[in-house]
């Protein structure tokens, strides 16, 4: 669990440690040495999610250790977050304390912000929300300079907008995403964008049409568009859909076309089993496009064997992964067929286990 105290003095240690771990778990694969992207060691946290906790006047945002999790961890300072959601913590808890519609029944909060200090709030209550709680809800977004948004059973109110716009610069060029509330996304802006530039590295080396599946709202799309004749980007959520396609128009990327389709699908439409209208989007045939390369990244569970059986085919797989056990399991099944010739280890979790891997393979 991430804290309010966490060893921020010995960040570098741990770093050093979940690195070994790491490259001992890929030991029986021929993995080039990786490059290794640190994070920094506080302040990196775009997103920070708390429960409210309430006692006779008093509340305060709570966090619940998995050995305890029914006794609330008091969370008075949280240093791994962006400064503006440090900022605005303290200042939003006393606005809750003083104000009895925007306190009732507020039982979890949900922070999500950008590197420009743009920030969205997300109170969630176990009652209704009425009138009443909407005018201190407006009176709250007003005096913190945010959007909020009311959740409660089968109701959600805005206030502002429910999405902020991230801008990340890659390359020397920058990318303005839409980031929906609890859509995903990347919660480590910086080691993010250390990823897209490892990535567009990896891609420059490429040619060729892309094939990229699981490609959220946009985040790898946008950047590694730069690098192909033509990009076909597919996504299952229509949230993230949504995003991707109004992020494409917003930074006027036209050689990519966005679909709604499941990797499951995006295989049969390859091998040409069933036929989907979505694809009519497309400007021409999809088997006329020379994909030589996909991308994927995919959730914590890695390809299943129909995913990675249709990735196989591919002369090129650009493979980024959230667990590392998922990624090793995927990569014996392809070791046999390709050689893997960059290896990129990022730490988007400090003080965790989690490290996201970066591998490009080349078919022999």
């Amino acid at each position: 669990m991430q804290h309010d105290n966490p060893p921020i003095a010995d960040y570098d240690r741990l770093l050093e440690r979940k690195v070994e771990k790491t490259l001992h778990l890929f030991s029986e694969l021929s993995l080039p040495a990786p490059v290794v992207f640190p994070s920094a060691p506080e302040g990196f946290r775009m997103r920070a999610e708390f429960r409210v906790w309430h006692e006779a006047e008093d509340s305060f945002y709570a966090m619940f250790h998995p050995d305890a999790p029914r006794i609330p961890v008091p969370i008075h300072a949280f240093p791994i977050a962006c400064a503006p959601i440090q900022e605005l913590m303290p200042q939003l808890m006393l606005r809750i304390k003083a104000s009895p519609e925007l306190r009732r029944k507020l039982f979890q909060l949900e922070f999500l912000s950008t590197l420009a200090g743009e920030t969205l709030i997300t109170l969630v209550y176990h009652r209704p929300l009425d009138d009443a709680w909407e005018i201190q809800a407006q009176q709250l977004a007003a005096a913190l300079e945010v959007s909020v948004i009311g959740r409660s059973r089968k109701r959600k109110t805005v206030i502002g907008s429910d999405y902020v716009t991230e801008t990340l610069t890659v390359d020397g060029r920058p990318y303005r995403y839409r980031q929906y509330e609890q859509a995903f996304t990347q919660p480590n802006a910086l080691v993010n964008t250390a990823m897209l530039e490892w990535a567009s590295a990896c891609a420059s080396t490429l040619g060729g049409d892309l094939l990229e599946l699981y490609c959220g709202n946009g985040n790898f799309t946008l950047p590694l568009s730069r690098h192909f004749g033509a990009v076909i980007a597919t996504e299952l959520s229509k949230v993230s859909t949504r995003a991707a396609q109004y992020n494409l128009e917003d930074n006027a990327i036209e050689n990519t076309h966005i679909i709604r389709l499941s990797a499951e699908e995006v295989s049969q439409a390859l091998a040409r089993k069933r036929e989907f209208r979505r694809l009519q989007v497309l400007p021409k045939a999809l088997d006329t496009y020379r994909l030589d390369s996909v991308f994927v990244d995919p959730p914590r569970a890695g390809l299943d064997a129909a995913t990675l059986d249709m990735v196989s085919r591919f002369r090129n797989i650009l493979y980024i992964s959230c667990n590392p056990q998922t990624l090793r399991d995927n990569l014996m099944g392809l070791r046999d067929q390709f050689d893997m010739t960059r290896f990129g280890l990022f730490d988007q979790f400090p003080y965790t286990e989690h490290m996201e891997c970066g591998v490009l393979l080349r078919r022999r």
